[in-house]
């Protein structure tokens, strides 16, 4: 039995088809004899009762340059879908969360993944909170004098925006690194969100390890190094994928997570973990699955397609 599946996504025509997560979800779902459909974040409306998009059915191919095809635009009902796939990326502001609201009129009975209800209360780096015995020492704040104490107990720090992505606005200051002040200046000035600072650690140079989960469990790792003079591991910032296996710390804190995850409807999570600790919980957009088939062969877009259809065919 075929489902109708709609990708809810940023402009597919520049995506790299070698690494980009959604492309390989799609691709998987074709060759599984799903329909595919496709429209970006801003053509998404409420109309009179109804959740609207206006957009494309699409094919995909592998095919660098020629990777996917559209046929005639129209606007379609969301709730006639069987899947609707919540994949643009953040930053994670108020367009993002009107979304996220939209697509809670159709759940469940159109299978929205991740739940958006849970991506909206349980973004990346407000979700980690729960756990602070797997994270390392962390807090969230807007005032200076407040973050100030918090790097005069805890040393070197990083400091990022709370709702950023893909290593966008992320510094590391050491205790005596004068630019504190004007990066909160430089922030405040942006937005009136908050900053997340995090105590240092060291081990991410070894690199900063995104390990993969589906439904609740891991599936594998991939280890992302920094670039020689970074701090950042984000493959978006010139980070260096490389193979790793899960280690037994790894597979304690999935342990502890994976049930949250599954029960929340968080069917694909990508969790960063730096040494034995756990900094982030990616419910949003996480990536990483085209460079864990490479690196072990695991097909991770299967995996979840049959966690999916075991939802929507049952």
């Amino acid at each position: 039995m075929s489902l109708k599946i709609a990708f809810q996504m940023d402009p597919i025509g520049p995506i790299d088809i070698t690494a980009d997560s959604t492309f390989r979800i799609a691709e998987e779902a074709q060759a599984r004899g799903h329909h595919l459909f496709y429209y970006t974040p801003d053509r998404i409306a409420f109309d009179t009762g109804r959740v609207t998009a206006r957009g494309w059915p699409l094919t995909v191919r592998r095919e660098k340059g020629n990777h996917f095809s559209l046929g005639d635009e129209t606007t379609v009902d969301l709730a006639d879908f069987d899947v609707v796939w919540l994949r643009q990326d953040p930053p994670f502001d108020m367009g993002y969360i009107t979304t996220t609201h939209l697509l809670d009129m159709i759940h469940p009975d159109t299978l929205v993944v991740n739940d958006p209800f849970w991506v909206r209360n349980y973004p990346e780096k407000l979700l980690v909170l729960e756990f602070q015995d797997l994270t390392p020492p962390t807090m969230i704040a807007r005032d200076l004098d407040t973050l100030k104490a918090f790097r005069a107990t805890h040393g070197d720090v990083i400091l990022k925006p709370l709702y950023g992505n893909g290593g966008a606005g992320v510094f590391k200051l050491g205790q005596s690194d004068g630019n504190l002040a004007s990066l909160h200046e430089l922030f405040s000035g942006i937005n009136r969100e908050p900053l997340i600072m995090q105590k240092f650690l060291p081990a991410v140079t070894k690199g900063d390890k995104r390990v993969i989960l589906v439904d609740g469990e891991p599936v594998g790792a991939i280890n992302r190094v920094p670039a020689a003079g970074e701090t950042r591991s984000n493959m978006h910032v010139g980070g260096r994928p490389e193979k790793v296996e899960l280690t037994d710390r790894d597979r304690e804190i999935c342990a502890r997570i994976g049930p949250l995850l599954r029960e929340k409807g968080q069917i694909f999570v990508g969790i960063d973990v730096i040494g034995d600790w756990l900094t982030e919980i990616n419910v949003t957009s996480p990536t990483g699955i085209q460079e864990l088939e490479r690196f072990d062969g695991t097909n991770v877009a299967a995996k979840i397609w049959e966690a999916i259809e075991a939802r929507r065919l049952a």
